[in-house]
């Protein structure tokens, strides 16, 4: 795992395919998310590889979302990305918009926690702090349940990512919504960073 570009290259070419706040939110969110999980999990020295992987996650999505994580490698070529960080990121699409399959630790919690992370995030935003760091595992179990809720993030997806990981579906939820806590403020930053 040594190909990770620098951080500064990763964001410039996120943004060249992304304009959207809320697409650029979610890869930032998702970035944290996967630093955070590189630190828990043991894997701290790989932990800027584990970012970059979140952050460049939806590269095409934005602009070629009917060829989601096949536009990807040509994309991520053109910028220098290594063929070890575009497997891991073509990975999450697996079984939904390629044949890539997550192998690696690393590979299973982004297809486990990508999706989630879009159900916890329109969660926050129904809340009135608009926050997660007041929102609890059961009121999130809750949302989860209602298929209605944030209908377009696939609970089967995250179900099927916790099995990968051998967690239990309650255990995905707790630490995903701890992972996002931690990058939460800094996400925030960011943003506002790039409104002015």
């Amino acid at each position: 795992m040594t190909s990770a570009i620098p951080r500064e290259a990763a964001l410039a070419l996120l943004k060249q395919y992304n304009k959207e706040p809320f697409h650029l939110q979610h890869a930032l969110t998702v970035e944290g998310v996967m630093a955070y999980f590189a630190e828990t999990l043991g894997y701290g020295e790989e932990k800027d590889f584990w970012a970059t992987v979140g952050l460049l996650h939806d590269i095409d999505f934005e602009q070629y979302p009917q060829q989601h994580c096949q536009k990807a490698p040509e994309l991520l070529r053109a910028g220098g990305v290594g063929e070890d960080m575009i497997h891991a990121i073509c990975s999450h699409g697996y079984g939904l918009c390629c044949d890539v399959e997550p192998v690696l630790e690393m590979e299973k919690v982004l297809f486990a926690a990508d999706e989630l992370t879009g159900l916890i995030w329109s969660a926050a935003l129904m809340r009135p702090s608009k926050s997660v760091m007041d929102m609890e595992l059961k009121s999130l179990k809750k949302k989860f349940k209602d298929k209605k809720f944030a209908a377009g993030c696939s609970r089967e997806v995250i179900a099927q990512g916790a099995e990968r990981l051998g967690w239990e579906l309650d255990t995905l939820l707790e630490r995903t919504l701890e992972a996002m806590r931690s990058c939460e403020a800094s996400v925030a930053q960011q943003m506002a960073a790039m409104e002015t």
